[in-house]
């Protein structure tokens, strides 16, 4: 039996991937860091293993996640999403909380399972399309997520040698607990099992990217490619509206 370990098991894309995943006849590690949560919405079963830390202790990672040996695949998944709404009075402090989920607790998890991955395995961390475009608002989980992109493509070099396929995830909107705080339109946007069956057959395919849905993914590629002054212009009558 294939052992594969998830991060953020307990809602959105992570659940509907440990959900999938046991189906296909897995062992799953599900990570959360809260117990109950975790045992309600996925509980414990043959196939199912909990692994309840928190992803912002080191200690805590260290802990409860290096027992878990010979994996096959490793699917980082948690994080977190806040917006500074008035940039001028910058959040310093919503800046580090983003920052250390998603980048620091991204970390500590490689710490503990890269170790453990099997040569011939799979990692697979999870940004977002966001860091084609500077946006509105997103100054703190952009940076975050841009971090990403860089920590997994430059992982992706690294990892090669020890046969480890590395592949960056990037969603853009689906229809999850986090993004149901959003106020704002979200183009394009999908359900977790969409975005569930997009990530393993990308996953299957061991792409180095696996980016959707695509049409929103494109039309914010050709954006991208505008000279910077352009997309400023466009961006600031965005907020306007």
């Amino acid at each position: 039996m294939k052992r594969i370990l998830i991060t953020g098991a307990s809602s959105g894309i992570g659940l509907e991937l440990a959900k999938k995943y046991s189906a296909l006849g897995y062992q799953v590690i599900a990570c959360g860091r809260n117990a109950e949560k975790l045992a309600a919405v996925l509980p414990a079963a043959d196939n199912i293993i909990h692994c309840i830390c928190n992803l912002n202790s080191r200690q805590d990672v260290l802990v409860n996640m290096c027992k878990f040996k010979k994996l096959n695949i490793v699917i980082l998944n948690a994080g977190t999403c806040e917006y500074i709404n008035d940039a001028q009075s910058f959040d310093s402090e919503l800046l580090q909380r983003v920052m250390q989920t998603n980048v620091v607790g991204t970390g500590n998890c490689l710490q503990a399972i890269l170790p453990n991955v099997l040569a011939g395995g799979q990692l697979a961390i999870v940004s977002s399309v966001v860091t084609l475009l500077p946006l509105s608002r997103a100054e703190a989980y952009g940076a975050s997520k841009a971090a990403l992109d860089y920590l997994t493509r430059a992982l992706a070099i690294d990892l090669a040698p020890k046969k480890i396929d590395v592949s960056l995830i990037r969603p853009g909107f689906v229809a999850t607990p986090l993004t149901d705080k959003n106020n704002f339109p979200m183009p394009g946007i999908v359900t977790v099992e969409r975005a569930g069956e997009a990530i393993i057959d990308g996953l299957n395919k061991r792409r180095r990217e696996i980016r959707f849905p695509s049409g929103f993914y494109c039309a914010l590629k050709i954006l991208s490619l505008l000279p910077s002054g352009l997309w400023h212009r466009l961006a600031r009558r965005m907020v306007k509206i």
